[in-house]
């Protein structure tokens, strides 16, 4: 055993780990060459080639670290260490995506491929062989970057989630179904039902927060507690439309007014509830659409997230009492389908604990936080256990090229993570 092995052969679990800054930016930076878009952007849609090629890059990284290594029939990549006796307590999974928004930057979900291969690397390196098996994973398809209605087409592929009318009815931005794109690819479609796993015990995902509280608290890592749930509404207005100077204010049926109306009143509501609340409209569509017309209908989207299942019913059930209260008021008619929709995960306590244990033996300044994202870890808490761990984003940017996150705080990320590793894989955790 390494260096910091204890009189029982494990590893004492308060052994510092120092991780070189200069190092994971390397890595960032090689991954990033890879769907390079301008300055400091990347464009990386999941099964072209950039993707491929950033997908190979991992491959070989994982290899270099010590994992065994292979491809499954969606694209997600694997490398896995073998514990010395696993006794049947399950697979440590840690793991993200490399697949971008269009463009996005560096960070989203890269981050959280590099640092499992960074702290893996390390614990083999210091420690030897594991108690328990370690796998890491780079995902597909986590941002919907090429086909919009994938929904982590990886990690859902691993809950066994993805039926055969999936591969013809999940279409890309061009038109594309995603069962012909994988085939052109050379990915076997009938041995996606193979891919999904019974066998793991605890899933890890590191990310940049996307937000920016921790920069604002000057804290670099955080412990989170628990992951949004999410509902977007896509809701259509319809009113009458009407000559905009002949038609009086007291006789008219404008469903703009109406969606003024709610628009301000749902984001006020949002406010109003605090942090974590939050709500957004984010895209609008309006007919006739002519500057010298009442609108004959407004269509609207509206997201609402709260990571505390019941606090979200309540952040619900209000944004629907708004809606019926003003349309009724208004006399507008109204209807609502639901795009977006899934639950609160909270994070395993005593995952949790293990992690806020870990970050204070290594002397890390950290806090503990929900994430107001979702992530690939929303799949893989409906059968395993889930933890997150964030690391700072500069100016709170994320889903753009200025995302950006300060060496020193991604390096203090992978400690966390290879401390926390540390206690779960090598120790009694």
């Amino acid at each position: 055993m390494g260096e910091g092995a204890g009189d029982e052969g494990n590893p004492i679990m308060t052994t510092h780990i120092n991780i070189d800054p200069n190092t994971v930016e390397r890595y960032i930076m090689e991954l990033a060459e890879h769907g390079a878009h301008g300055a400091t952007g990347v464009w990386r849609p999941v099964y072209g080639d950039a993707w491929f090629a950033a997908q190979r890059q991992v491959e070989t990284w994982m290899q270099e670290a010590g994992l065994e290594t292979r491809w499954d029939a969606v694209g997600n990549v694997w490398g896995r260490v073998t514990g010395a006796n696993d006794a049947g307590r399950g697979v440590i999974l840690t793991g993200s995506h490399i697949d971008s928004q269009l463009p996005g930057g560096r960070y989203d979900g890269a981050l959280g491929v590099i640092t499992p291969i960074l702290a893996v690397k390390e614990l083999l390196a210091r420690f030897g062989q594991p108690e328990r098996t370690i796998e890491v994973v780079s995902f597909c398809e986590e941002e919907s970057s090429r086909f919009p209605t994938a929904h982590h087409w990886g990690s859902r592929a691993v809950a066994g989630e993805i039926s055969t009318e999936d591969l013809a009815s999940v279409v890309s931005y061009d038109g594309e179904k995603i069962g012909e794109v994988m085939q052109a690819a050379g990915f076997d479609l009938d041995a996606i039902p193979a891919i999904k796993r019974e066998d793991i015990d605890i899933f890890i995902e590191l990310h940049i927060e996307q937000g920016p509280i921790l920069e604002q608290a000057g804290i670099p890592t955080a412990v989170v507690t628990g992951i949004t749930g999410i509902r977007h509404y896509h809701l259509t207005l319809r009113g009458r439309a009407d000559h905009a100077g002949a038609r009086p204010m007291d006789t008219r049926r404008d469903p703009m007014a109406a969606a003024a109306e709610i628009i301000s009143t749902v984001i006020n509501t949002a406010h109003r509830m605090g942090r974590p609340a939050v709500t957004t409209v984010g895209r609008m569509r309006v007919e006739p659409n002519g500057a010298a017309i009442v609108p004959e209908e407004v269509y609207f989207t509206i997201d609402a997230r709260h990571p505390d299942p019941a606090t979200r019913e309540l952040l619900y059930a209000r944004h629907e009492a708004t809606i019926k209260e003003v349309c009724e008021r208004r006399d507008i008619e109204y209807s609502w389908t639901l795009g977006a929709e899934q639950p609160p995960r909270i994070s395993d306590p005593a995952l949790v604990e293990t992690f806020v244990a870990a970050a204070t033996e290594q002397g890390l300044n950290h806090t503990t936080m929900p994430s107001g994202a979702v992530h690939d870890a929303n799949r893989m808490a409906g059968f395993s256990r889930m933890v997150m761990l964030f690391v700072q984003s500069k100016d709170g940017r994320s889903h753009t090229p200025d995302e950006f996150t300060y060496p020193e705080h991604a390096a203090e990320g992978v400690a966390l993570l290879a401390a926390g590793l540390q206690k779960l894989a090598y120790g009694d955790e």
